[in-house]
């Protein structure tokens, strides 16, 4: 069993700044890739980050790419989302996945998932 916990959420307003970080335990965090999942209310969830086990790989979703930098810690077990120029549209529940793309047309899809952590943007 993989537990998945986020921290980092809140209120900012347009162009600031959040940093989430998801705190992983019960599995062999290095052999995961990790990742983020977003959920924006009446809407769908969405793939937003993931990185790849080593680190050397990322992949970004094309409305957060060169805004958003996903990061690890296999050390510590742990994995960040640094979030800049955040607009009102990225206000969403945020959650911490083991992602694995499955190729098209199916995306991004994810084992486990967090509890998620609110962001909320202010225009």
């Amino acid at each position: 069993q993989v537990q998945l916990v986020e921290s980092g959420g809140g209120l900012v307003q347009a162009g600031g700044s959040l940093r989430l970080s998801c705190a992983a335990s019960g599995h062999t965090f290095s052999g995961y890739g990790m990742g983020w999942f977003r959920q924006a209310p009446g809407k769908e969830r969405e793939f937003v980050a993931a990185l790849s086990w080593s680190g050397a790989s990322t992949y970004y979703a094309d409305s957060v790419k060169d805004r958003f930098t996903i990061s690890r810690d296999n050390a510590k077990k742990t994995v960040n989302l640094q979030m800049n120029s955040l607009k009102p549209e990225d206000t969403a529940v945020y959650y911490c996945t083991t992602p694995y793309n499955r190729g098209p047309p199916l995306g991004w899809a994810s084992e486990y998932w967090g509890q998620g952590t609110q962001v909320t943007v202010s225009s």
